[in-house]
Order: C-alpha cells, then sequence, then structure tokens
C-alpha cells in the first residue's frame, strides 16, 4: 500500500448448496458456529433468512415480496428485523420453525406476515401460524396479509382460531397497523 493507510475489506461468500458435489472440498470448511444462529436454524427446515437490526419481522414467500414488504414498513416508519422467505411450498412444520425463529429474536416486537398464494397455498400458512401461535404463544402483535389461493379458507383458519391476529386486505394496511402495533409493544 503506497499511501502508509492500511484498509479492511469484510464480506461474506455464500454457496449454493447444489453446488455441493461439485465442490465438497470447499463445503467440509463450512462452520456452522461462525454463522447467525436463526439462519442456521432456518437452513434446517429449507428456509431462506436473514436478520437485519429492526424490530418488525417479516415472514413472507418470496425474495422480491420480501423486499417489498420490508420497503413498506420503513415507508410507514418502521424498521425490519429480518427477511425470512418461506418460499413457494412450505409445509405446515416450516411456517412453524420459521415463527419460532421470530419469536426467539429479542429486538422484535410485532410480526407481519405477507403472502401471496400463487403456489403457495395461504391455508397451510395459516394452518401454520395458528399451530406455532398455540405452541409457542403470542408474545406481541401479529399482522397477517393473505392474497392468492385460498386466501378466503386462510383467513377463515385465522379467524376462527381464538388467538388475537390482526388481518390486512393489503400490504399498505398491513404495514401501517404492525408499525403502529409494534411501536406499542413493550414486549
Amino acid at each position: 500500500i503506497r499511501d502508509r493507510y492500511q484498509r479492511r475489506v469484510h464480506g461474506k461468500v455464500g454457496f449454493d448448496d447444489s453446488a455441493e458435489f461439485r465442490q465438497a472440498e470447499i463445503f467440509k470448511l463450512h462452520d456452522p458456529a461462525e454463522e447467525d444462529p436463526r439462519e442456521t436454524e432456518a437452513h434446517k427446515y429449507g428456509l431462506n433468512y436473514i436478520g437485519l437490526t429492526g424490530n418488525i419481522a417479516c415472514l413472507v414467500n418470496g425474495a422480491g415480496l420480501a423486499m417489498a414488504t420490508m420497503d413498506i414498513i420503513k415507508l410507514k416508519g418502521g424498521y425490519p428485523a429480518n427477511f425470512l422467505d418461506v418460499g413457494g411450498s412450505a409445509t405446515k412444520e416450516q411456517v412453524t420453525a420459521a415463527f419460532k425463529i421470530l419469536q426467539g429474536d429479542p429486538k422484535v416486537k410485532g410480526i407481519l406476515v405477507n403472502i401471496f398464494g400463487g403456489i403457495m397455498k395461504c391455508d397451510i400458512i395459516a394452518e401454520g401460524i395458528v399451530k406455532a401461535a398455540k405452541e409457542v404463544g403470542l408474545r406481541f402483535p401479529l399482522v397477517v396479509r393473505l392474497s392468492g389461493t385460498n386466501s378466503e379458507k386462510g383467513s377463515k383458519i385465522l379467524a376462527e382460531s381464538g388467538l388475537n391476529i390482526t388481518t390486512a386486505d393489503d400490504l399498505n394496511s398491513a404495514a401501517s397497523k404492525i408499525v403502529g402495533l409494534a411501536g406499542k409493544c413493550s414486549a
């Protein structure tokens, strides 16, 4: 370095799991202790999780929907706590695992579930939410927006669950609701 200043660079490199058979030597170097434990737990269930610094957890299906959800939370004055993508073919068990991961984050003061059911069926998401909420309880506000395949069935499951779940018809109102509720939460 000619100008006598030190520079430090930090980076993270990830490898697609489907490359493991071709990159066996690289995959042997994997050390889960160096990862966020929430990412490791999510990976066990085939979920994609990235931790952030905010207080509103996001459970979505699809990276594009995740980005839009985080953007509108910020627009409404909130701060996303994560990016948790359950994908397009999640099971009740995966949704339950996702919910437990979100509730385990001490910074979280509310959860926004934003699902667009194309391939993913909204009733499966709703059943997973209800199962998880009954297993681990609801420590803070939960707002759910379901749209698409079986959304009416999913909304009915949530309404009949007896749980304190706030629903929304669109992402704009869902984000407004969770930002308002998370701001009032003392969990």
